[in-house]
Order: C-alpha cells, then sequence, then structure tokens
C-alpha cells in the first residue's frame, strides 16, 4: 500500500514494507549474476569439444569391432561388448603380453624419470637460493631445456645418439675410453637409457621452476635461525627446507607422473612408429596397436585402460597426501 503526502508543489511517497521491489533493480542484479556463467560458457564449450566429446567417442569405439574395414562409417563396425578389454587384458595371449611389457616398461621409465627430474630440480633450485654473481644466468641456462620445443630438442638427442657420427659415442668412447666400442643408442637395451637421458634433460628444468617458487615462501629468519643453534646445511635441508616444501612436492610429483607416463611425443620423434622393445612405452603401443595394425576397437581399449588406471593412482594419491597433510597439521 503507497500514500503519498503533498505539501505545496511537492509530493512524497511512502512504500509499505511489503511492497515489491522496483524491476529495474532485480533485473541488473540477475544480469550481474548470470555474467560469470556467460564468461565461462567459452570455455565450456570448447572443454567439451576437445576433451569430453572425443572421451566419449573413443569409449564408444573401445565396445567395437572397429577395423580398417569400417574407417568410412565406423558406425556400421558390430558391436563387440567387452570383446576388446577381453583381448587386452589376456596375459597369456600375444596381445595382452605385449600390452603387459609395455606397461611394465613405462612404470618402471616413469618412477625413474620422476625421481630423478624432482633430484636434479630440487638440488639445483636449493643451489640458486642464494645470491651470487651469475646467478640470473644460471637460471636462464637451466630452464633452456624447458623452453625448447620438444620436437627440435629431441631430434638434436636423435642426432647426438648416432652409432658414427654422434656426438655421446664421441665423447664415451673416442674421448673418455669408457665404452670398448661405440655403442647402439637407438636400438636394443640401450634404447631405455637413451630414452631416459632425454626425458629427464628436459623434463627437469620444470621441477626446478617450481621448487625455486616454492624455496621464494620460506622465510629466511628459519635459516639464520637454525644457523645459530649450529644447524648444518643438510640439517637445515632436512629440518626446513623439505618440510616447507610437501605440498609443492606433492602437486609436482603428480603433474610429472602423469606427463611422463603419458609422454607420446618423445619416443615417437625419437624410435618412429616401431619403438624397441626395451623402450616400448605404452602410449607409443597403443598407437601402434591402433593406426599400424588398424585395430581402432583394441586401441581404444586400452586407452580406455590408461586412463581408468590413472584415475585410479591419481584418486589414490590424493588421499594419502590428503591424511599425511591431516596428521602434520594435527
Amino acid at each position: 500500500m503507497t500514500t503519498t503526502v503533498e505539501t505545496g508543489k511537492s509530493a512524497v511517497s511512502h512504500s509499505s514494507p511489503g511492497a515489491a521491489a522496483p524491476g529495474p533493480r532485480r533485473t541488473g542484479r540477475l544480469r550481474r549474476g548470470s555474467l560469470p556463467y556467460l564468461l565461462l560458457l567459452p570455455a565450456l564449450a570448447l572443454e567439451l569439444l576437445v576433451h569430453l566429446v572425443p572421451m566419449v567417442i573413443g569409449i564408444t569405439m573401445s565396445f567395437k569391432e572397429l577395423t580398417q574395414f569400417y574407417l568410412r562409417d565406423w558406425g556400421a563396425a558390430p558391436w563387440s561388448g567387452i570383446g576388446n578389454y577381453r583381448v587386452s587384458v589376456d596375459f597369456d595371449a600375444p596381445v595382452g603380453r605385449a600390452l603387459l611389457h609395455s606397461f611394465l616398461v613405462t612404470c618402471g621409465f616413469t618412477v625413474l624419470s620422476v625421481g630423478l627430474c624432482w633430484l636434479i630440480g630440487t638440488a639445483a633450485a636449493i643451489c640458486m637460493q642464494d645470491a651470487f654473481r651469475g646467478r640470473g644466468l644460471l637460471r636462464a641456462l637451466f630452464l633452456v631445456p624447458y623452453a625448447l620445443p620438444v620436437y627440435a630438442a629431441v631430434i638434436t638427442w636423435v642426432f647426438m645418439f648416432q652409432h658414427d657420427n654422434g656426438l655421446v659415442n664421441h665423447v664415451l668412447h673416442d674421448q673418455l675410453h669408457l665404452t670398448g666400442k661405440p655403442s647402439f643408442w637407438l636400438i636394443g637395451d640401450n634404447s631405455f637409457v637413451a630414452l631416459l637421458v632425454v626425458s629427464v634433460w628436459k623434463g627437469w628444468p620444470f621441477a626446478f621452476l617450481i621448487v625455486m617458487a616454492g624455496l621464494q615462501t620460506i622465510p629466511r629468519e628459519l635459516y639464520e635461525a637454525a644457523a645459530l643453534d649450529g644447524a648444518g646445511v643438510w640439517q637445515q635441508i632436512r629440518r626446513i627446507t623439505l618440510p616447507s616444501l610437501r605440498s609443492v612436492n606433492q602437486v609436482l610429483v603428480l603433474v610429472l607422473f602423469l606427463w611422463t607416463f603419458n609422454d607420446f611425443n618423445t619416443p615417437y620423434v625419437m624410435f618412429g612408429k616401431a619403438a624397441p622393445e626395451a623402450a616400448d612405452l605404452i602410449s607409443v603401443h597403443i598407437y601402434q596397436a591402433s593406426f599400424v595394425t588398424w585395430n581402432f576397437g583394441t586401441g581404444s581399449a586400452m586407452s580406455v585402460l590408461l586412463l581408468l588406471f590413472l584415475l585410479v593412482v591419481t584418486g589414490v594419491y590424493l588421499a594419502l597426501t590428503s591424511r599425511g597433510r591431516r596428521a602434520a597439521d594435527a
């Protein structure tokens, strides 16, 4: 209910408490509330197109007998149910045995690569913590492998690993005389070592960058107080640096694990479509199962199994780290 009191030429309106708010003000509030969601729509649409839609298509393909005979109309491929998954996990058959071997090689490669990347990156970041002449130049040089394009860096390493005129054999055999004869680095068992060297070389600068950023959050007063108490360098690292970097290292190790386990560019550029048995990473193995043998159904099933494995490992890792963080804070 509204009453109006007139005084001369002016009028004052009094609205009762139960009266409705003006329409334009409510419309403005709705517009301001919906604006963030409207801004997120382009990113959400791209996410659906780039990730979710191909994922759903790949899962659908894993339940079909999709071979080269159905490339023009893959929707007409017969439905196989879980037949592709049975073939993939049948470790007594050639396909399953080869997949298991590739999985074990990838696990060993990932553990060594992530461990060395973290160790070298952390050591380099700690060494760069104190100011000295030329520190900025060294930091920039350390980040060069991370800044280089993957293909350019890996192709350079391929030339260095050549048997006859490669730099690696020239240094190890001709200069240092550590080997009796030049080694084959791109075939045989040495291919695993070569792949590991390239992976660590291009991966440790990322760990160095993340740990170096984490070190900036540790107060210098802690180190000064520890030095006054007689703590050495190793005790300061063990008691101050590593505990303070726990949350940073938890995220860093998870990211390195996912990147390394899924790495396709490095082994593909080094060895091509047919990777040596010693360096048969699961990403290249799935590519061979899909695009070399033209069995896209089995390759899709292997990809889904890989996705499930990574989801389980990530979930377990996050659960364990969260429990450890809560125990440390208690």
